[in-house]
């Protein structure tokens, strides 16, 4: 299909989106294909703002957090991912309890309200070591929200303590979790999953464990890893699962695309463009409309790219992280912690005004 024919159907969804031409109208796959296949950043802009804006209007979202990465030492190996070690490896390390527990009470001193935390499937650590930090961790920031492990560290923790997944995540709310991170989704398509991060959790078992999440009352986030080896359909297929366990449970916070930063055995490939992150942005906005908010993670695409995005259906630039390691570790060279005036004044220069916000999206200060 030639580019202006498919600015005319672009056109067509927004009318058929804000129903004016029919009653509100849900995209298709086919029509996601048909916004992912196009180059017309313009029209996919204006689609995506306008539906980000009827949602949130002119307000932009950003948290004061601390992500702790517990450790890097992890029995899997993944493809892409130059954070995870083997345990006898130079650059391997795991923080104490207390070394963690100290990080958690200088984000609350400083006014976190979000302790962001996930690491490696650590080899020997016992369930009850977990307990522990977050035991520790709701001490040290007793008015934070801990949210905390990705989907596959779930199911380490359940397979390690020999408990089900509804026990696993009961004993966690217990100690402490709050809200569960949207990490190890990968892309959900299985030939390409086993590309690059044979021997994780299946697709099918990432939705499961967020389901069951749902299901105690523990929200989450949702991501798709986007940019490698991944075809236009699989993204749209990944979408819809998203989508379709919206539906269900209601229980995902926001949805975050992460473009992939060649590393480690996938380092060859060039990972993708600023317009295909604009348009994977715009896309996800369009059709995820059950997901409430969009979020520009500025550690994976950069402040000055996160802040384009809002003006193609994100909403959220995250917090200021004070220390990330997953990506920098891959090699990326956005700072590891951004302070929350400069992450309101990109959302100014957006033309945005900045929320502060919770783990939840409560409000906590409006800028006039």
């Amino acid at each position: 299909m030639i580019e202006s024919e498919v600015a005319n159907s672009i056109l067509v969804l927004q009318d058929r989106l804000r129903g004016v031409s029919a009653p509100p109208h849900r995209l298709s796959e086919r029509e996601a294909l048909l916004l992912f296949e196009s180059n017309d950043l313009d029209a996919l802009s204006i689609l995506a703002t306008r539906e980000r804006d009827r949602r949130h209007g002119d307000r932009a979202y950003y948290v004061v957090n601390r992500h702790i990465n517990y450790s890097n030492i992890c029995i899997l190996e993944c493809a892409f991912c130059a954070f995870g070690k083997r345990r006898r490896d130079p650059a391997a390390y795991e923080l104490t309890v207390g070394e963690i527990a100290e990080r958690a009470a200088a984000a609350h001193a400083h006014g976190a309200s979000e302790i962001h935390m996930v690491g490696g499937l650590h080899p020997t650590w016992k369930f009850n070591v977990y307990l522990e930090i977050l035991r520790a961790i709701r001490t040290a920031a007793p008015h934070a929200t801990i949210k905390a492990f990705t989907a596959v560290e779930i199911l380490h923790l359940a397979w390690i303590g020999r408990r089900s997944l509804d026990a696993t995540l009961s004993e966690l709310q217990s100690a402490g979790l709050g809200c569960l991170t949207g990490g190890g989704a990968e892309i959900f398509a299985p030939a390409i999953r086993d590309q690059i991060c044979r021997g994780k959790e299946s697709g099918e078992e990432w939705l499961q464990v967020h389901r069951t999440a749902h299901r105690h009352g523990v929200r989450s986030t949702a991501t798709m890893l986007f940019g490698h080896l991944e075809s236009y359909p699989d993204r749209v297929d990944h979408l819809r699962r998203l989508r379709d366990l919206q539906d269900e449970t209601g229980g995902f916070l926001a949805f975050l695309p992460l473009p992939f930063k060649p590393a480690h055995r996938l380092r060859h490939l060039p990972g993708p463009s600023e317009s295909e992150t604009l348009k994977t942005i715009a896309v996800a906005r369009a059709f995820l409309d059950n997901f409430p908010h969009i979020k520009a993670y500025w550690i994976s695409f950069g402040l000055e790219l996160a802040q384009k995005a809002l003006r193609f259906g994100a909403d959220d630039l995250d917090g200021t992280i004070e220390e990330e390691r997953i990506y920098h570790m891959a090699g990326i060279d956005s700072p590891v912690r951004q302070s929350a005036p400069a992450l309101r004044q990109a959302i100014l220069n957006a033309g945005y005004r900045p929320v502060l916000r919770n783990a939840f999206y409560d409000e906590i200060e409006l800028v006039a």
